[in-house]
């Protein structure tokens, strides 16, 4: 049995969770997250205490660590949001919010549009910092890695983007041969 599972988690009065059927719904002052429990989990509201246990003696504990996890993240999210920071490195390369796109200049023959999904905020800062925020940690760091992916940092100059504090090791370049 997972070690974090054994510990209840701890419901602020900030927070407002109910539970109907294998559905929990976490209200927060930064906005509400809905979470489907997996079947093999059982999850218990005593008070101001959440229980994450088996659902019966049968059934696999293998998913309590992560529902629990999933849970706290929901918690946390709801109350302190969550960020990632992307960093573009690069000459030209810029980054700016359309409406709900973000537009980017990497260097292709062409601008690169890629739409904010609903519950996500988007702020640029500087043309190069990309600011991702949001209550869901999962959707924010996806997509954060679905905008690293369209140009990633590459191992010679290291332009390209990355995310901030990123270390990028470079190879060394082409050395003139001696004969």
């Amino acid at each position: 049995m997972s070690k974090l599972a054994k510990k209840p988690l701890i419901i602020s009065s900030k927070h407002k969770v109910t539970q109907t059927g294998s559905l929990l719904t976490i209200q927060g002052t930064k906005g509400t997250l809905k979470r489907e429990v997996n079947s093999q989990v059982h999850v218990e509201i005593k008070g101001q205490e959440l229980f994450v246990l088996p659902k019966d003696e049968f059934s696999e504990k293998k998913f309590l660590g992560t529902e629990f996890a999933l849970i706290r993240n929901a918690l946390m999210g709801v109350e302190k949001g969550f960020e990632k920071k992307l960093q573009l490195v690069g000459v030209g390369f810029k980054a700016q919010v359309v409406g709900k796109s973000l537009d980017l200049a990497l260097g292709f023959s062409h601008p690169v549009k890629v739409e904010i999904p609903e519950g996500l905020s988007v702020a640029v800062e500087k043309q190069t910092m990309i600011t991702i925020t949001g209550i869901d940690k999962q959707k924010v760091g996806h997509f954060a890695a679905t905008i690293r992916e369209i140009k990633k940092p590459e191992p010679y100059k290291g332009k390209g983007i990355r995310y901030e504090g990123e270390y990028i090791k470079l190879k060394a370049g082409k050395s003139a041969s001696k004969k």
